[in-house]
């Protein structure tokens, strides 16, 4: 086995940022897939798997371990809460459109699971997220690929661009986080 190609460390990337959430990741093995370096199909089932277990290891953290995590998220407050308030609005939907929100994807389950939310309904619930997110975000980004490729070529010939577009993409992340979360 070669270990110093794209294809041993893709998966293995993959496994590892889905296991924490990353849809960049997922995205990126849409593309690389496209572009014949991976294949689509074993890079969304490893990010299924990752991402399943990775959010089942939040809940258990939340539901099992409450007095050691509490340090790690007293900073967060806000965050949990929204997670606590977007959980206790939708239910189940909770965990579906967690996928998707970066910044609170990794407290929504252990929100849940404080709040003593049933884990095998979790699990169960999990199962049909997982697959939905990693499918849209995966499928996407391999049927976009051309548009994406052409993207980071006009990128490269322009470098400038890329700053301006990370500190939009931050600012308005930033933004929408700090007034989605304070108090009205």
């Amino acid at each position: 086995m070669d270990f110093s190609s794209l294809e041993t460390w893709g998966y293995l990337a993959v496994a590892f940022f889905s296991f924490g959430g990353s849809l960049f990741i997922v995205a990126a093995a849409g593309v690389f897939s496209y572009m014949g370096h991976m294949d689509l199909t074993t890079a969304l089932v490893v990010a299924m798997v990752a991402n399943f277990m990775g959010d089942n290891f939040l809940f258990y953290l939340g539901k099992y371990h409450k007095k050691d995590i509490r340090p790690y998220f007293a900073k967060h407050k806000r965050k949990i809460a929204l997670a606590t308030l977007i959980m206790r609005k939708y239910g189940v939907a909770a965990i579906f459109i967690q996928k998707f929100l970066y910044g609170v994807k990794t407290l929504v389950p252990i929100s849940m699971a404080l709040s003593k939310f049933d884990f095998k309904k979790f699990i169960f619930f999990n199962i049909f997220a997982t697959i939905l997110f990693i499918l849209t975000i995966g499928l996407s980004a391999y049927y976009a690929s051309e548009t994406i490729i052409a993207m980071f070529s006009y990128v490269q010939a322009k470098p400038w661009i890329a700053p301006l577009v990370a500190v939009a993409f931050l600012g308005s992340l930033w933004y929408a986080m700090t007034h989605f979360t304070k108090r009205r």
